[in-house]
């Protein structure tokens, strides 16, 4: 039997520790750099509404004007003001220079460093050459942006309709969910079924029976409509908190029981208590939303400026200012402030109620 010959050395193996680590860390990379750029994608839009947001009037639309807050640079000169810009020089560098006198195929320009002030001569069209900015954000657009839309109003307006509607809508989903996850009746599937069919239900099949109703009560022109159909719960939400109530063990309804509890005690000591994640998981949502809309509102309240929350305030200053984005996207970011401070200070309750009722599957 001829025996092989095994080259010395030793070779990297695919099952060394070096190579899972080095696999383990390809891994980890490449898993990081997809999650960055689809960070970056979704924070893209926002990065723009912040800097277009403190850009100057007309700096969007002047060419060569940089994407990020900026002013053209300009420097005194005999009691005026002159623009700066980047000049090439014979000796091949560029120097910041002050146009003083624009010619058409000849320039004068000064250098502000220099102290005489001495005037250099630059041949070619100034036109051409690329102007000189420096960073200057602009705050002056959300203070423009508050005073005309009367922001204190609107906040108003849109917190109290959202507050409202949210009160209504968890309370009354409460008491649903609680209904079908606790109580046996019969048909109660078959309800249940029933309601939850209603989540593919487009609201415009009932949005004409709805505004003749309530336009028979009285509420055109009032916040009624925008809150009272929330406290008539809400399919969605009966069912993340039913799914949630039912997680709970029975053995807790049955001991507060023989303690001589009721329904509604039980209710309150122990399901609620039990559920603060997902009922602040629903009650954000909805929030959300009840901050958000803007069709209903603007179909009974078109008429009724003062009423109007901010949704419809700010399409109409879109189309007021739209050759002034800079105002435009001050105050979209003005509107998204609140909703972002109450995600922050609930985002734990808010992300365990997710996680706990199912939604992010």
């Amino acid at each position: 039997m001829t025996a092989v010959a095994r080259p010395e050395g030793r070779f990297l193996s695919d099952r060394s520790p070096v190579a899972r680590s080095y696999r383990k860390f390809l891994g980890r990379s490449s898993i990081l750099m997809l999650a960055l750029i689809v960070i970056s994608a979704y924070l893209l839009p926002l990065l723009y509404m912040v800097t277009t947001s403190l850009q100057q009037p007309g700096q969007s639309t002047t060419p060569g004007a940089p994407v990020w807050p900026a002013a053209a640079q300009t420097a005194e000169y005999e009691g005026g003001k002159f623009p700066v810009f980047a000049v090439p020089m014979p000796d091949g560098t560029t120097r910041q220079l002050v146009l003083v006198e624009p010619g058409r195929e000849s320039s004068v320009f000064i250098d502000p460093q220099d102290a005489t002030q001495a005037r250099i001569e630059w041949q070619g069209r100034w036109r051409t050459l690329e102007q000189a900015w420096t960073f200057a954000p602009l705050i002056d657009n959300f203070t423009t942006a508050w005073d005309q839309l009367n922001f204190p109003r609107l906040l108003r307006n849109t917190f109290l309709i959202a507050l409202l509607s949210t009160i209504g809508a968890v309370t009354s989903s409460i008491l649903v969910a609680y209904g079908f996850a606790r109580f046996r009746f019969r048909g109660k599937n078959a309800l249940f079924v029933v309601l939850i069919a209603t989540i593919i239900l487009p609201f415009q099949v009932t949005l004409l029976p709805q505004y003749v109703m309530f336009t028979w009560l009285g509420w055109n022109g009032t916040w009624l409509p925008l809150i009272i159909p929330h406290c008539f719960a809400n399919a969605y939400n009966v069912f993340l908190l039913r799914q949630y109530f039912l997680s709970i063990p029975r053995e807790l309804d049955e001991a507060a029981m023989i303690d001589g509890a009721g329904p509604f005690q039980i209710l309150r000591r122990i399901i609620v208590p039990q559920s603060i994640a997902a009922i602040t998981a629903v009650a954000l949502f909805h929030f959300f939303f009840a901050w958000n809309d803007f069709f209903v509102p603007l179909l009974y309240l078109a008429s009724k400026p003062e009423l109007q929350p901010l949704a419809i305030a700010i399409q109409q200053y879109n189309a007021l200012y739209a050759t002034q984005p800079t105002l435009i996207q001050a105050s979209a970011l003005m509107a998204m402030a609140v909703p972002v401070i109450v995600f922050l200070l609930a985002q734990r309750a808010f992300m365990r109620g997710v996680v706990v009722t199912g939604v992010e599957k």
